[in-house]
């Protein structure tokens, strides 16, 4: 995956915007209003392909144990954010996986009037 492919992905899941809200270089894709994965574009450019996305607990805890490319999240709450580094040993379909689970936490975690404005405006055909 590249950061193309990433931003194209995310952006084309329901609701999503991007946003820079820390500074010009994290780039954070939110669902109404929240965020559900963020990425350094200047790490992107310097090789270093790692995305934090949220995560189920429980589920966090499996991943970082079966696969090397996800630790615990970056800067973020461990127990409920993964770094994951799309370079190793994690393929693209788990990565892709990875990204949904995290988007559905976060949407299903929105009131039910947002989740319906957002399904009620946008559909998502993006596949990767």
């Amino acid at each position: 995956m590249n950061i193309q492919q990433l931003y194209e992905f995310c952006l084309s899941k329901k609701g999503v915007t991007e946003h820079f809200p820390f500074d010009e270089d994290t780039l954070v894709f939110k669902v109404g209003g929240k965020m559900f994965c963020l990425t350094s574009l200047k790490k992107w450019e310097s090789g270093n392909h790692s995305i934090n996305l949220k995560c189920n607990p429980e589920y966090a805890l499996e991943l970082r144990a079966q696969y090397e490319a996800v630790n615990s999240g970056y800067h973020m709450s461990k127990i409920h954010w993964n770094t994951v580094d799309v370079d190793k040993d994690l393929p693209l379909k788990e990565v892709v996986k990875l990204i949904e689970h995290s988007y559905e936490l976060v949407f299903n975690s929105l009131t039910k009037k947002t989740q319906n404005e957002i399904n009620a405006n946008r559909s998502s055909t993006f596949k990767i």
